[in-house]
């Protein structure tokens, strides 16, 4: 086909959307295919729907949207270099334009279980894309003149390259405009409340026992730096997304696309977007593998890892009201039970639970696909998107609604924390510098067994004096020197 033409035909602004019923006939390499009136996509994805029709789960929105800023990149640098007619390439653009902004959404169909390496999703954005600039110039449908979805609105491009380009993109636009966003807001809200929380002491717990003091504020202050270390990891995980498959064609040799090709449309990526996409450097490993999405998924792991920490704690924390811990007290935002009235439960706690297990499941899914390139392709492309994309988005949800409905109404219920530490046993710790472990050991374990004070039992014991007890048994002086201990 060529691509260029003496005269361009008449281009038209027709509105998006068919109104047309029944069927017509579209055709591909095998043959011809009857597909919806209505609908712009041809003969490749409708053989898709019908051999592929599996389950509940469409490729994810995002991917499509992503394809679009794809399409559109290239359509330019073709454009630029005189490979692509003007007329072609304006019709190309404003159809992905229209894709990008979400106009086009009902036109992407397809299930995730699909071909793995993503080649009739890419074909269903091709065909797309072809039908709309057809009809914005006047043309038929179906008729793939003037504009071909292979030929022009795929030119220089395979699905082997483009796919896992608009798997980058995708992905990092959910970390950017979704996930990371929440996680700044949530660690800023726990770090401010460790700072509020800093003086106000309570007993320390480990292997679920009581332990020596510490305050509210170091403990919430662990909280922020898991939080932080998270974020840490996502950022950098983020930066192997920033490198682009695209000019990779079929193995990654370049085949059919001009030379400089990979690094023009990454530049136009980049200026699309504002992000600092590059062509990645060894083409043979962006298409062979898909390791910078396992390794972004992993870092998403962190983050499930270090929410399902501070959930458990404050649901655990906040357990009562009377039977529980009750240090905390969580935000009262709606009935917990059908039959016990005015049972209030840690539900935003709960949920966050739930999201890390998701997405822990979601990671070993992506981390075992990512093992299975072969030879000069990954061919479990489509699992790995979807997954990433559906753990970044509960994430990025769920975190906002935790900070919103939960970790910013959440309040410190004094009176308790204040009765712990007057109860505890493992203040004794104190003392095990003066009179040695073992004297210390038993003084706690009479006063246990007598249900006796620890002041108490220090005295029976013959060990320590009023006065040492009083001086050396100072919860607000056990704590250590603020963030970090000791």
């Amino acid at each position: 086909m060529s691509t260029t033409a003496t005269s361009a035909p008449t281009y038209t602004d027709v509105p998006v959307g068919l109104t047309e019923t029944g069927e017509r006939t579209e055709f591909d390499s095998m043959g011809d295919v009857s597909v919806p009136a209505d609908r712009y996509w041809g003969a490749q994805t409708q053989r898709s729907l019908q051999h592929f029709s599996i389950g509940n789960d469409h490729m994810p929105i995002e991917v499509y949207r992503a394809y679009g800023i794809v399409k559109k990149a290239a359509a330019l640098v073709n454009q630029k270099a005189g490979r692509l007619a003007d007329w072609k390439a304006k019709a190309i653009i404003q159809a992905a334009d229209e894709t990008i902004a979400g106009h086009l959404d009902e036109e992407f169909p397809l299930f995730v279980w699909q071909t793995g390496s993503g080649t009739q999703s890419n074909m269903n954005i091709n065909e797309v894309l072809s039908n709309r600039a057809i009809q914005l110039l006047g043309g038929v449908l179906g008729s793939q003149k003037p504009v071909g979805p292979n030929d022009d609105v795929n030119m220089a491009q395979s699905s082997n390259d483009s796919f896992p380009t608009a798997m980058h993109i995708a992905a990092l636009t959910e970390i950017d405009e979704r996930l990371l966003p929440s996680l700044r807001a949530l660690h800023a809200e726990i770090a401010a409340k460790s700072t509020q929380w800093m003086d106000v002491v309570k007993i320390g717990r480990t292997h679920l026992e009581d332990a020596v003091p510490l305050t509210v504020g170091q403990e919430w202050s662990g909280y922020a730096a898991q939080l932080e270390g998270a974020i840490r990891e996502v950022e950098h995980s983020r930066e192997g997304l920033l490198r682009l498959a695209l000019g990779g064609t079929a193995v990654g040799t370049g085949l059919n696309a001009p030379e400089g090709f990979s690094e023009n449309v990454a530049a136009k990526i980049a200026e699309l977007t504002g992000k600092a996409y590059v062509t990645a450097p060894n083409k043979f490993e962006a298409q062979g593998s898909l390791d910078a999405m396992v390794r972004a998924h992993a870092a998403l792991r962190g983050v499930a890892v270090a929410l399902m920490k501070i959930a458990n704690d404050m649901r655990w924390l906040a357990s009562g009201p009377r039977t529980g811990f009750a240090e905390l007290v969580l935000p009262s935002n709606e009935p917990g039970s059908s039959i016990m009235p005015g049972k209030v439960n840690p539900t935003q706690c709960e949920a966050i639970v739930m999201i890390s297990i998701q997405v822990l499941g979601d990671d070993s899914a992506v981390a075992f696909a990512g093992s299975q390139g072969n030879f000069e392709l990954n061919a479990m492309r489509p699992i790995i998107i979807n997954n990433f994309l559906h753990s970044a988005r509960i994430l990025g949800d769920g975190v906002h609604k935790f900070l919103t409905y939960s970790v910013e109404g959440t309040e410190l219920n004094e009176k308790k924390l204040s009765s712990y530490v007057g109860e505890s046993l493992m203040l004794v710790t104190a003392l095990s510098p003066i009179i040695g472990y073992q004297n210390a050991a038993h003084i706690a374990e009479n006063a246990l067994a007598n249900d006796q004070t620890l002041r108490e039992a220090a005295l029976d014991s013959g060990k320590v004096t009023a006065e040492q007890f009083d001086q050396i048994v100072v919860p607000a002086s056990l704590v250590g020197h603020g963030v970090g201990g000791a």
